[in-house]
This record gives structure tokens, C-alpha cells and sequence, in this order.
């Protein structure tokens, strides 16, 4: 998935699977911040954690966005 042009401040929706269950799935609200410990890198801040850009990671702008992707991974749609 192409990485959108994303900067500090910018509001995204993520699609995150639960780390505990392979198989759960959520759209999740997130936050792109600057890298509190990488400089010049960007990362997702949600659930009151840092988390790193990933190649693979679904983000976008918009929560339809998300949500379209979601259902056609997960509800064959």
C-alpha cells in the first residue's frame, strides 16, 4: 500500500489487529507524531503508545477509507 504524504498532527485511521488474537480486527483512531526516539521518523500514536510507520501498515485519512479495506479483508465484501 502506497505511503500517503503523512506529517505531525495529522489525524488517521488504522487498521489494527489485536496482538493477542490474529484473527480480531479494529479501525482505529491514531495520531502521526515525530519518533520520540527516532529523529525524522514519524510514528502512530495510539493506545497511549509510540508505534513505528511499518511498510505493511493500513493507514489512511479518512475512517471510510478504512473501513472499505476492512470490509473487503474481512467481511468478503
Amino acid at each position: 500500500m502506497p505511503r500517503q504524504p503523512f506529517k505531525p498532527g495529522d489525524e488517521v485511521y488504522v487498521i489494527y489487529r489485536n496482538p493477542h488474537a490474529a484473527n480480531v480486527a479494529h479501525i482505529k483512531e491514531a495520531e502521526v507524531v515525530d519518533h520520540p526516539l527516532h529523529e525524522g521518523e514519524l510514528a502512530l500514536f495510539m493506545y497511549d503508545t509510540y508505534h513505528a510507520f511499518a511498510e505493511d501498515d493500513a493507514v489512511f485519512s479518512s475512517y471510510e477509507e478504512a473501513e472499505r479495506l476492512y470490509r473487503e479483508l474481512f467481511d468478503g465484501v
